[in-house]
């Protein structure tokens, strides 16, 4: 490991512990049977207060709050291309001199969408053909992918802007590492006999170096993290395993374990979550369901299985691991890691279908043959079951006073918290278009919360008196 990895990575664990210390009480809060209804839509003593109406119809804050619309799909950036629409999750990173590197996903697909090209794919002969994942025969390019801005958080402007990835299909979520990087995932298993136009199979993360130098990325597949639905992914900086969520209603959460710490290209071992007690458990806790209830604030001890066949063709990895004993989840999304913990989001799990959070905290041998006698423990943390408290969560992140921050996936969606405290309230509103937040994100120093409005085209930082850790 280089002096700069090791700086990178000693970083992320202070932030990460910052990010968590208001966690300690939160168990003992949500295990009581009444925290569902100790949370109130305008418990104001726990949030930033009211949200007040916003004379430009976009976005509802509370007082003392402020936001400012940083880029609009359509828009030209610094590399003569344009701002891609359907922008999703994000990361961000320090960059010189107090900048901030915000690495931006984009959930477009091939001739649907705004993409970075022109309406017609007019520039799209201005890019290196070698650069691209699925150039679409030169006809139809997947238009996913992923953009980098520098942001100057004393100016409040962009100072750059350009494409960092191109030719992958609906780039969804995905996450940060220890090593300055950003894992981009295809919530996509398209393939060639799908589409005439498609090259190449999908369902593949990539890798993106926050870098401020306007340069493409040449996207290489890491095919070793499994060909599927992904979603989002959650790096422990400690043992360099990667965690990841798919987004299906029948979905496994996985842990790949890289063979050589910071270097995924060079291949290692996927594996799926099982709960040691109940094989093929089911979580998802909908009504229609005859099997037992997954209990809200009781640990279960975990074990992990192989996967085979990473790259199957037919979409079955999910499969193949439920029918060997790992549990299933509704619709796996957000995923973040915090202090030696990764909380993850299931959107539509629940008595109710209002979505579910969930804790899972590594065992001290994580990956290794000893973590069978000290076992990673998995918890349900949250299960409001009320449309009031939350309702769709997706993205998530931790703040740096120590909330669990949630974007809404709904038609009129929220930025929910969770307090240490496990109770609800709301930050921000959008009043001004019918689509999801996504990839809600705080700058390295917590003073901005950068969100995008998916259907609109819009990336907003919000700067306000936030809390400090």
């Amino acid at each position: 490991m280089s002096k700069e990895q090791g700086n990178s990575r000693r970083d992320f664990l202070k932030l990460a512990g910052m990010a968590s210390l208001g966690f300690v009480g939160f168990q003992h809060f949500i295990s009581t049977p009444s925290y569902a209804a100790a949370s109130t839509l305008n418990d104001y003593n726990v949030g930033y207060g009211p949200l007040l109406p916003d004379p430009d119809g976009i976005l509802n804050l509370p007082k003392g709050f402020s936001y400012k619309i940083i880029s609009r799909k359509g828009s030209t950036m610094s590399d003569g291309f344009l701002v891609p629409g359907a922008p999703d999750g994000m990361a961000t990173f320090k960059g010189p001199k107090g900048k901030v590197i915000l690495l931006r996903n984009h959930e477009l697909t091939s001739g649907l969408g705004s993409g970075a090209f022109g309406a017609q794919n007019e520039l799209l002969s201005k890019v290196d053909k070698d650069k691209f994942y699925d150039f679409g025969k030169g006809v139809a390019p997947e238009l996913g992918g992923t953009t980098t801005l520098v942001y100057n958080p004393a100016t409040g402007e962009v100072e750059k802007e350009f494409l960092s990835l191109v030719g992958t299909t609906r780039n969804c979520a995905g996450g940060l590492t220890p090593w300055n990087t950003w894992i981009t995932c295809e919530e996509s298993v398209l393939k060639p006999t799908e589409l005439n136009s498609c090259e190449k199979e999908h369902g593949y993360n990539f890798e993106v170096p926050a870098r401020t130098k306007i340069k493409l990325t040449k996207a290489v597949p890491l095919k070793a993290m499994g060909r599927m639905n992904h979603e989002a992914v959650s790096v422990d900086p400690r043992t360099g395993i990667v965690y990841m969520t798919e987004d299906t209603g029948d979905s496994l959460i996985y842990r790949f374990i890289p063979k050589k710490y910071g270097k995924l290209s060079k291949g290692g071992k996927l594996q799926a979550l099982v709960i040691r007690e109940q094989k093929s458990q089911d979580t998802r806790n909908w009504a229609q369901l005859t099997t037992p209830v997954f209990p809200v604030g009781r640990p279960f001890d975990v074990d992990w299985i192989d996967i085979e066949n990473v790259e199957s063709p037919e979409n079955d990895l999910r499969l193949q691991g439920f029918e060997k004993g790992a549990a299933r989840f509704a619709r796996g999304e957000g995923m973040w890691f915090g202090n030696n913990e990764v909380f993850f989001a299931c959107t539509n799990g629940g008595t109710s279908m209002n979505g579910q959070v969930f804790r899972y905290v590594p065992s001290p041998y994580e990956g290794k043959a000893e973590e069978k006698r000290q076992p990673g423990k998995l918890e349900l943390f949250v299960e409001p079951n009320d449309s009031t408290i939350a309702n769709a969560c997706d993205n998530m992140t931790v703040s740096q006073w120590g909330d669990l921050i949630l974007c809404e996936d709904n038609p009129a969606p929220t930025v929910v918290g969770i307090t240490p405290k496990g109770e609800f309230y709301k930050l921000a509103q959008n009043v001004g278009f019918a689509s999801e937040f996504a990839g809600g994100v705080f700058s390295p120093t917590g003073e901005t919360y950068f969100v995008n409005i998916q259907g609109a085209g819009l990336t907003v930082a919000i700067t306000g008196p936030w809390r400090k850790a």
